[in-house]
């Protein structure tokens, strides 16, 4: 029987990367059309006027122009009212 013990793999070091989410954007910057706003897991921010949802809940604006946060009351679907946070995207006038 050995007495010395033999090299094992470690349990340690390992680690997902980060993935960099949040506000890309904050109120009052001005954007152009494509550029992502926010990225997040889940709905925390909902898209408003001018802006899109993708499919892993990332909003980016629709048109250039300057951005704005707004809170709502809004039904949820349980029937009770929420407040929700939409992202704005107000166009630039056109002169």
């Amino acid at each position: 029987m050995a007495h010395k013990q033999q090299a094992g793999s470690t349990s340690n070091n390992r680690d997902s990367k980060s993935k960099r989410l949040g506000v890309k954007v904050f109120g009052s910057e001005r954007v152009d059309a494509g550029e992502i706003l926010i990225r997040q897991r889940g709905t925390k921010f909902h898209a408003g006027k001018n802006t899109k949802r993708t499919a892993d809940d990332t909003i980016i604006s629709l048109v250039s122009g300057v951005l704005e946060f707004s809170k709502k009351k809004v039904t949820a679907f349980t029937g009770n009212l929420t407040n929700r946070t939409f992202v704005n995207v107000i166009p630039d006038t056109e002169e």
